[in-house]
Formats: structure tokens, sequence, C-alpha cells
């Protein structure tokens, strides 16, 4: 199983969007104080949006959908409905 997520800092009103196999794990390394990557610059982040899907290749084409102008649109409406 494979998941496909949206991270959020509020601090710096930032989306971070990708996919994974462990969602616990991914979330847990994007706020690890050591994470190197991109956003290790932008911590805390919450988990604002998952969804699961079968296949690899499934959840990277949905990867790339949410990426777009409309699933950041889409992201935004699940921030925005949280409050």
């Amino acid at each position: 199983m494979y998941y496909v997520y949206a991270i959020y800092s509020a601090l710096y009103d930032k989306i971070y969007i990708g996919y994974t196999s462990d969602l616990e794990a991914r979330l847990a390394a994007h706020n690890h104080p050591k994470n190197k990557g991109w956003t290790r610059r932008y911590q805390p982040w919450r988990l604002v949006y998952a969804e699961e899907h079968p296949t690899k290749q499934s959840a990277m084409k949905r990867e790339r959908e949410l990426k777009g102008h409309r699933g950041r649109d889409f992201i935004r409406e699940q921030i925005g409905g949280e409050g």
C-alpha cells in the first residue's frame, strides 16, 4: 500500500506533497531535527491530507495531479476546512 499525502507548515504557509509506503515514518522524517531536505527549513509540519493507493504507479500519478494548480487548490481547501 502506498499513500499520497500533503503536509502543511502553518508558520510559513507552505505545502509539501509527496508519496510514501510508510506515512507515519515519513511525517516523522519531515519533522526530524536532522532532516537535511527542503522540508527542514519550514518545520514543523502537520499532515493535512492523505489517500491510499494500491500501487506505487497510481500513487505517483496522483502525486503529480495534486502538484498541479487544481490539486494545490484542493489541498488549500482541505487546510481551510480544518479550523
